[in-house]
C-alpha cells in the first residue's frame, strides 16, 4: 500500500471581516454553518463552498470565501446565541492549516491598521 500525504498547498481568502461574537454566531446559525473555530483567544467562522472541497482535490489550493473573525479569550464547547439556539465551537489550536490562517488575518489586521494610519498623513 502507498500512502501519500500531500497538504494543501495554498488557501486563499476572498474576504474578511472582523465582527462581534454575536453576530458572528447568528450569521452561521442562519446560514446553516454548523460550527465555529476557536484557536489561541480567538473565534472564526469560515464560508467555504462544496467547490472549494473539489477545487483543493485538484489543485492543492483551498478558496475560503468568507471569514470572520474576533477576539474570544475561553474557549466553549458551545456558544448560546439566545435560549433555544446554540452553535458547537471546536478547539482548533494544534491544527496547523488553521494557525497559519489566524497568522495570516493578524499580520493583515495589522497592515491595514497601518495603511488607514498613514492616509490621514
Amino acid at each position: 500500500m502507498d500512502v501519500e500525504i500531500a497538504p494543501t498547498r495554498k488557501v486563499s481568502v476572498l474576504g474578511i471581516d472582523k465582527r462581534s461574537i454575536k453576530d458572528i454566531a447568528w450569521c452561521a446559525a442562519t446560514y446553516g454553518i454548523n460550527r465555529l473555530h476557536w484557536i489561541d483567544g480567538y473565534v472564526m467562522c469560515l464560508e467555504v463552498y462544496e467547490k472549494s472541497f473539489e477545487h483543493e482535490i485538484k489543485s492543492k489550493e483551498f478558496p475560503i470565501s468568507q471569514v470572520c473573525y474576533t477576539e474570544f479569550p475561553n474557549y466553549v464547547r458551545t456558544y448560546e446565541i439566545d435560549k433555544s439556539i446554540q452553535i458547537p465551537m471546536v478547539n482548533v489550536s494544534d491544527m496547523k492549516i488553521f494557525k497559519s490562517l489566524l497568522t495570516a488575518i493578524l499580520k493583515n489586521k495589522v497592515e491595514n491598521t497601518a495603511d488607514s494610519g498613514s492616509k490621514g498623513t
